[in-house]
């Protein structure tokens, strides 16, 4: 009984803080991951399984709803390869930024991996709310800064597949082994997309000839828990292979009905996912000593530094002017559920220590409160030099 209190505490607490800082203009992951640090001060629970269990259930969900509702397949097509130089650009210098951090602070080899991947991806949530806010999503670099996102969390999946696989050898393994990892990927894989193609296209034809009212939402949740469940019988994390079944869902007519996904989306950002962001709250170590002040800050600034940069000169790559350019790179800067994800994957397996894990989170709400206003502002910027190079061009033609 008391566990059920404690759940229903810390779900209230998430719920209220969480509509505060929407209502400050903020996300409400900022309020989600404040309410599980006010829990943990106030209560200091010891039993922390059952939390725990929910909190995994959000991150399988928080990825599966990624995949199932923010990645649109087929309106990839027209900006793809546009979007692949950019996007490999800015992956790898946040990569490479992410790795020298971490062995420069003297961490091994697996935990710099681990940072570096949590470097990596780009919240599609954040950068969509402020495109739109913005009125800036069907804009040229606004669509390139979409379609990168996606391909962000995509090859970020994959690199953490790969580092999970290393970590729970803890070792950095040789050549023959890296294949024998590769390999298993590939596996799991053409095994999802043989699920896509030919198994889930038929269940679903015949899931809704099905009498039972429920039936399609209650098979689109079995297909998640059955990924989770298959990427981790290949060694992988379930949270990957929720990620890569919300994808396959995405591109079938028959699973992506609005109001299932408005269903999915209910359970998963109603109960799941505030109790997600609420135990990475929780588990933060707040001591913190003045060199961990200096690793955070660290981080904070390369993280951010290390997007802009990468999509400022992958987006001059193919073409962009430097305004265009900054706006993508700034763009490419927030972060969000995937990075806490693989931090949270790296706690779990015992790899990083509570210093990464603390300065990681840290970046993410810097990235959440200071991406958005540094974005709106890019824009803003590029319309004033658009405004002011057509005032001549109107005066003209008023004479």
């Amino acid at each position: 009984m008391e566990v059920l209190f404690q759940i229903l505490l810390i779900l209230l607490f998430a719920r209220l803080l969480g509509e505060a800082t929407e209502r400050l203009g903020l996300l409400s992951i900022v309020g989600e991951i404040s309410a599980g640090f006010i829990f943990a001060f106030l209560l200091r629970p010891t039993n922390t399984e059952v939390f725990g269990f929910f909190a995994e259930l959000g991150a399988i969900f928080l990825l599966f709803t990624a995949g199932y509702r923010e990645v649109h397949l087929k309106d990839l097509e027209d900006t793809s390869i546009k979007a692949l130089i950019p996007t490999v650009f800015q992956i790898f210098v946040s990569f490479s930024f992410g790795f020298l951090i971490g062995r420069i602070f003297g961490f091994g080899y697996i935990e710099s991996l681990f940072m570096a991947v949590a470097f990596s991806p780009t919240s599609i949530s954040v950068v969509i709310r402020t495109l739109i806010d913005s009125d800036y999503l069907s804009s040229k670099a606004g669509s390139l800064m979409l379609t990168s996102t996606i391909f962000d969390d995509i090859i970020g999946i994959f690199l953490l597949s790969i580092v999970v696989s290393l970590a729970n050898s803890n070792q950095l393994l040789p050549g023959t082994s890296v294949m024998g990892i590769s390999f298993r990927i590939i596996v799991f894989i053409i095994i999802m997309l043989l699920l896509g193609l030919k198994i889930l296209p038929f269940a679903f034809g015949y899931i809704q000839k099905m009498h039972t009212r429920e039936s399609l939402f209650s098979f689109v949740i079995i297909v998640a828990l059955f990924c989770a469940y298959l990427s981790q019988v290949f060694g992988l994390h379930p949270a990957i292979g929720a990620f890569l079944g919300g994808v396959i869902l995405s591109d079938l007519p028959f699973a992506k009905i609005d109001v299932i996904q408005k269903e999915v989306n209910g359970l998963a950002y109603g109960l799941f996912t505030p109790l997600f962001f609420a135990f990475i709250g929780f588990s933060v170590e707040m001591a913190i000593n003045a060199t961990s002040v200096l690793f955070a800050i660290s981080v904070v600034v390369m993280a951010l530094l290390a997007k802009l940069i990468g999509g400022f000169v992958g987006t001059k790559l193919i073409g962009f002017d430097n305004v265009d350019s900054l706006i993508f790179g700034v763009g490419m800067m927030p972060r969000a559920g995937v990075e806490l994800v693989i931090i949270s994957i790296g706690r779990q397996l015992g790899v990083i220590r509570e210093e990464i894990f603390s300065a990681i989170v840290l970046m993410v709400i810097v990235s959440i409160i200071l991406s958005p206003f540094m974005l709106e502002r890019a824009i803003r910027y590029k319309e004033s030099i658009m405004s002011s190079m057509q005032e001549p061009v109107s005066a003209d033609t008023g004479q």
